[in-house]
């Protein structure tokens, strides 16, 4: 009986562990008594102070402890920050994937890279279709995005349904397959929706977002105005329906087109197996083929639209490429806008291009994949949700989306920003933030995942400014007696030839501190590393008021 009981007082948990307060990272457990559905599971790249790292990938913990609810990944679509960090958390947490079929497609290019597609169960779904995983249940609803089979995803609790947009935008005229299924959305709204999860990305900016076809009608101009030189196209690899694109028009102007960067040579692969994106017959060529054509009748599609050091566009800029060089002669286009944070690397790009000769254009050749404020207005209008939860975005996005919501009459108080970590517990009567769970970034260096936590990258910060100083000496074992050293040897501080009298004078202060102290027959190891440490230190902060990390070795002979 008291079991019947607590069901009946069951809530549906929804509990954003990244995502939120950020661009990228985006991954969400949606948990009802013993079952937990994780929506998305993406990485974000590191900021500019965390030297020496390679991605940032979510902190898993609190599904690590409940590793035996969870029921399942379901995946909204196949960007890296929805994406990304699957390879890693399926180390720990090793349940099924749910995805659509290109989704799928690029999420198994990275199985295979990692060597985990023997070991991960997956199983691709159709829109329309409903998954059970455990006491939820969890419907594919097509959307339209700047990469194609984007869902939707409506979920089903025993207290009401959940409709999580993913990334999206209303694109009547999409390059590959429908338009977003607006009416799917209508049904959900008049049945009832419990909560809407809506994608805050653009929700500062009016109107509509326009149709990626209008993109093509900009490639037609461009092609049209420089046709007497080869054209280079950067844009995101990801971006399957503006490569479609670029290839539409490079075949109209009768131009062979040559794709170069490994990320997106790999997802135009996938997706021409899966047959969404077509490409006419005797159009792509490999980059050894380029000098059997005229520079004028070649399309180049590359990855490094933001201006990422080791991308194609980004080494063949620097003069660094193996095989393809720009220079005058050369039309560069960039078909993205910076990522926030990304902005002087993409300068620094585009600068060098025109220093090399090239002719760059910068403007009005990239649409944006995310819903506009007018966008998301229809989106609340068609499902009437009673909680609205603001997702994908920093809190000034999050924030502009929760404006869009009260002006749609929706109540302050059924409007819930979240951060990552708390969770959020609703049923059809009440709704409320309830507690909070560990949550973190998790630093993935070279092949260490979470090895290097914010010690070490302090450490990192510490001699990127001020550099190291080592000091060398060994000691007599038994006569405790300093036998040779102390040297000093120093990187990132000061240019040693320079500054020999600096390194000579620190020398003989610690030479002058060891002495006292083995003179007061002081022969602990620490003792004298701090003293080594201490000394010097002070030295060297009146002589050049900086504080380099000084790093004491002692050997023992």
């Amino acid at each position: 009986m008291k079991k019947k009981e607590n069901n009946n007082g069951s809530r549906l948990k929804i509990i954003p562990l990244g995502g939120l307060e950020q661009i990228g990272m985006n991954i969400t457990a949606f948990e009802y008594e013993d079952s937990i559905v994780v929506v998305d599971c993406g990485l974000s790249f590191p900021a500019d102070d965390m030297l020496g790292i390679d991605l940032v990938i979510p902190d898993v913990t609190y599904l690590k402890d409940n590793i035996s609810k969870v029921k399942g990944f379901v995946i909204t679509h196949g960007h890296e920050d929805h994406i990304g960090a699957l390879p890693y958390v399926l180390r720990d947490i090793n349940a099924p994937i749910y995805a659509t079929r290109l989704t799928m497609g690029i999420i198994e290019n990275k199985l295979k890279e990692h060597e985990m597609t023997k070991s991960v169960k997956r199983k691709v779904v159709k829109f329309g279709q409903s998954i059970n995983l455990g006491q939820l249940r969890v419907e594919f609803i097509k959307t339209n995005h700047s990469i194609v089979d984007a869902a939707a995803l409506a979920i089903y609790s025993p207290v009401g349904v959940v409709v999580h947009t993913g990334d999206f935008k209303v694109d009547y005229t999409p390059v590959f397959g429908d338009a977003i299924d607006l009416q799917r959305f209508a049904e959900l709204g008049k049945k009832g929706v419990l909560a809407l999860m809506c994608d805050s990305t653009n929700a500062e900016r009016p109107g509509f977002t326009p149709s990626e076809r209008t993109v093509g009608a900009t490639f037609d101009n461009l092609f049209e105005e420089h046709k007497n030189t080869r054209i280079f196209v950067a844009t995101f690899a990801s971006n399957v329906d503006r490569v479609q694109q670029i290839i539409n028009t490079a075949y109209k102007f009768g131009r062979k087109v040559c794709v170069d960067g490994r990320s997106m040579v790999s997802i135009i692969e996938t997706a021409r197996n899966l047959g969404c994106i077509s490409i006419p017959d005797n159009t792509l060529i490999e980059i050894e083929q380029m000098k059997d054509y005229p520079s004028e009748k070649q399309v180049v599609i590359t990855t490094g639209s933001q201006g990422e050091s080791m991308a194609a566009l980004s080494r063949m800029a620097s003069g660094m490429h193996r095989k393809i060089t720009i220079g005058a002669g050369d039309t560069v286009i960039f078909s993205s806008n910076p990522i926030p944070g990304n902005e002087k690397s993409v300068t620094k790009v585009i600068n060098e291009l025109i220093r090399k000769g090239a002719d760059v254009i910068f403007q009005d050749a990239h649409v944006s994949g995310h819903a506009r404020q007018e966008e998301i207005k229809l989106l609340y209008a068609l499902i009437r949700p009673k909680y609205s939860v603001p997702v994908h975005g920093e809190i000034k996005h999050l924030k502009a989306q929760a404006k869009i919501a009260q002006s749609l009459g929706m109540e302050k108080e059924n409007i819930f920003i979240l951060s990552s970590g708390d969770v959020l517990e609703l049923d059809k009567n009440r709704a409320g933030v309830t507690g909070r769970v560990p949550v973190g970034a998790i630093l993935v260096d070279g092949l260490g995942v979470g090895d290097v936590g914010n010690v070490v990258l302090r450490d990192r910060q510490h001699l990127a400014e001020d550099g190291i100083m080592v000091v060398v000496m060994s000691l007599d074992r038994v006569g405790g007696e300093l036998v040779a050293g102390p040297d000093i040897v120093s990187r990132g501080f000061v240019y040693v030839k320079e500054s020999d009298e600096l390194i000579e004078e620190a020398r003989q202060i610690v030479d002058e501190a060891i002495v006292r102290c083995l003179d007061r027959g002081i022969t602990d190891w620490g003792k004298l590393k701090n003293t080594t440490k201490d000394a010097l230190s002070d030295f060297v902060w009146k002589k050049t008021k900086r504080r380099p990390m000084i790093l004491p070795i002692i050997m023992e002979v």
